[in-house]
């Protein structure tokens, strides 16, 4: 059995606390983005599109077996590793676990303080659309 998302979670704040300085942060953000599975192209359409975000924004899911798989990218690479946070922690689970999941880890890694308002905002909006995608996938 895999790790909860809780578990997840803190494994990812863990990873980000060893970064004192907000800048690496946002370097260590960036290099989980550019390690995201390739997109390919002929998804990224409109009806993909995180509506609301500065950046383009593609997230695409498919549950599979009781188990959303999401896929993501970004025309931005601060954006592409903000979206590649939420990956990470909610790839592999139910829609249930996805629905009932606390996104407030998000305050927690730091990175809001630091990001433009609509950079912070867009945030949520990623947090939104998945587990609006998993809210689908359980109908």
């Amino acid at each position: 059995m895999g790790m909860t998302i809780a578990e997840k979670t803190q494994q990812l704040l863990e990873e980000l606390s060893f970064f004192q300085d907000w800048q690496e942060r946002y370097e260590y953000v960036i290099s989980m983005g550019k390690k995201l599975s390739h997109m390919d192209d002929a998804l990224k359409t409109p009806e993909r599109t995180i509506k609301g975000c500065q950046s383009q924004v593609w997230l695409e899911s498919k549950c599979e077996d009781g188990i959303m798989n999401y896929t993501a990218d970004s025309d931005s690479l601060i954006t592409k590793g903000m979206i590649a946070l939420f990956v990470r922690v909610l790839d592999g689970h139910t829609p249930d676990e996805v629905l009932t999941a606390d996104m407030s880890f998000i305050q927690e890694t730091g990175l809001k303080e630091h990001l433009a308002p609509t950079r912070a905002n867009a945030l949520n909006l990623m947090a939104t659309e998945m587990k609006k995608h998993a809210l689908e996938a359980n109908k």
